[in-house]
Parts: C-alpha cells; structure tokens; sequence
C-alpha cells in the first residue's frame, strides 16, 4: 500500500514538473516569437509610409438607406478625388460604405486611391463587402489593431457599437503614450459622441484620471466637409515630406 502511495506521488510529481517544463519552453518561445514579430513590423514601417491612407470605424450594422451610410460614403468619394486611401474592417455597414466611396470616387477623378480592408475572425461569420481592393485577414482582434495603427494616418471615427469603442481606445492609448505618430484623431457626430467626451472630462479629467492635454489631438466634428479639410491639412504636409 505504502509502496503504490509513494510510486503515485512519484507520477504525480513527474507530470506536474513535465506540465511546469512545457510551459515555460511555450512561453519563451511565445516571447521570442513576440520579438521576431516586433522586428518585422519595424522593417515593414520603411515600405507602408509612402501612402497616405485613411482609417474609417464605424458599426457594420449601418444599412445602405442609413443617412449616415451615405455621409460616410460620400466622405470616402471625396478621399478618393485627393488620391488617398481608404482602410477599414472590410465588412458591412459604415465599412462598406468607405470602401464603395473611395473606389467611385478613385473612377470619377482617375487617382491612385485604393480601397483596403483588415478582416477578423469573429463567431458569427461577417462577410467581406465587395469594394476591396486590397485585403488582410487577422485571427485576432489585437494584431488587427495594430495593423490598424500601422498602416494609418489618419483615423475617422463614425456611428457605432462596442468594437468601434474598442477601436477608440486603443487608438486614444497609442497617442497619449506617443506609442505612434502624431495622426487626426477626428470624431464625427458631436450627438453621437459628445456625450461620452463629455462624461470622461466630467467624471475622468475632474478626477485627475486623465490629464487635459489627452483631448488635445481630438476633433469633434459634424459635417463631411470639416473631416476633409482636416485630413488635408495633414495630407499636404504628407506629401511635402515625400
């Protein structure tokens, strides 16, 4: 009896320094596959920074007969007249509404415009819209992001739900922290999102959560106009760089 007690824990022991072993070659391996990436990604900076290109969120529930489905798409046409390009999710909605705008308005004006969209899996499958002329697909929502931040800038935060909250944020992180370039960080719809700016000055700011200068890259605008001559501005100093 003493004898099987003592051969189990034996066993027992054996497994658990086994499981304690493979997690931690999993681990640095993770960690080195983290590093590899890094590295990639900052090679890859020399060859995405010759374009200008504009990031559009916004809910993917918006239909085509929505008033700001068509504000969004008329945005999108008036980008492709100034030769620039046009990233979103690449689903339905506000995202489709972009990549259609910027396609029509690349055919109307004859530029360079491209239409990018950077899928995701998700549970309950969301098509591609079909005005892509360029597509990446992620597994995961956080190298989506950063793909996102990547290859953007400018970003254009229209009407939408949780994932668009979540864009928001990590586009606000990345900026306060100076972890990416000084970009347009332009809301559109002051009743869509005037409140929620409000309530983090009210509730945040007031508290000493966050500091004053953290609003200081943000628009808040209501009109496709005021978007566009933001992201000019930007654009002409783009091109005097380059």
């Amino acid at each position: 009896m003493l004898n099987n007690k003592n051969k189990n824990r034996r066993q027992n022991n054996s497994r658990e320094y086994n499981r304690s072993a493979r997690r931690e070659r999993l681990t640095k391996s993770l960690n080195i596959l983290r590093e590899r990436v890094h590295l990639i990604e900052l090679e890859l900076e020399e060859y995405t920074n010759d374009f200008f290109r504009v990031c559009i969120f916004g809910s993917a529930r918006i239909k085509p007969d929505d008033k700001m489905y068509k504000q969004v798409f008329q945005l999108a046409f008036s980008l492709g007249e100034l030769g620039i390009d046009v990233l979103t999710g690449g689903g339905p909605g506000m995202m489709a509404a972009a990549n259609k705008g910027i396609i029509e308005g690349r055919q109307e004006f004859n530029t360079h415009s491209r239409s990018i969209g950077i899928s995701v899996d998700l549970n309950n499958f969301e098509p591609l819209n079909s005005y892509l002329d360029i597509k990446h697909h992620h597994k995961k929502f956080s190298s989506r992001l950063d793909d996102f931040m990547r290859l953007s800038n400018a970003v254009v935060i229209t009407a939408g739900g949780i994932g668009t909250l979540l864009e928001i944020y990590y586009t606000w992180q990345l900026l306060q922290l100076k972890l990416i370039s000084s970009r347009p960080f332009i809301f559109w719809g002051s009743e869509m999102w005037g409140d929620l700016i409000d309530w983090m000055k009210k509730r945040q700011l007031a508290n000493g959560l966050v500091s004053g200068s953290d609003f200081s890259f943000i628009h808040i605008v209501d009109t496709a106009e005021e978007v566009v001559q933001i992201i000019k501005e930007h654009y002409d100093k783009f091109k005097a760089k380059h």
